[in-house]
């Protein structure tokens, strides 16, 4: 299991990632409304600081990144930010998934169920938070 493979935070975006929670915008609302209760056994963080960066949502189980790009990040220096950002998180061993603001708008439902059916499909095959999948050897003696 890959839990809590996300590096660490840096000193400060804690308290970053918390102003982030508060001031969320309408897709990323719109999404934690589907993705907060832990959907079809899938555990996701919302604004989850990540060294120096703060992401969007984070699934520590499939080491899967969720970033909403709205119109600012087609700005100015955003690209290439965006294109780092990527890379890094890559090299940490997680992989980044980039969704349109206008399609959550469009369809939150739809893209939270893609982002979920993503998220499961990443999981080890006896991942015990995953509905409906065998418990593991370890969880089957009464282990965790």
């Amino acid at each position: 299991m890959f839990k809590d493979h996300a590096p660490k935070p840096a000193a400060g975006s804690v308290q970053r990632a918390r102003k982030l929670r508060k001031e969320m915008t309408l897709p990323e609302v719109l999404l934690w409304h589907l993705l907060r209760g832990q959907p079809q056994g899938v555990k996701f963080r919302r604004q989850h600081p990540s060294g120096e960066l703060g992401i969007d949502f984070y699934c520590s189980d499939a080491r899967l990144v969720i970033e909403i790009d709205g119109m600012a990040h087609d700005m100015g220096d955003r690209p290439e930010r965006d294109v780092r950002r990527d890379a890094w998180l890559k090299s940490e061993g997680l992989d980044i998934v980039r969704i349109a603001a206008a399609d959550v708008l469009k369809d939150h439902v739809a893209v939270a169920d893609s982002i979920i059916q993503m998220a499961l499909s990443r999981l080890p095959l006896h991942h015990p938070a995953a509905a409906g999948r065998s418990p593991s050897p370890r969880q089957a003696r009464g282990g965790l």
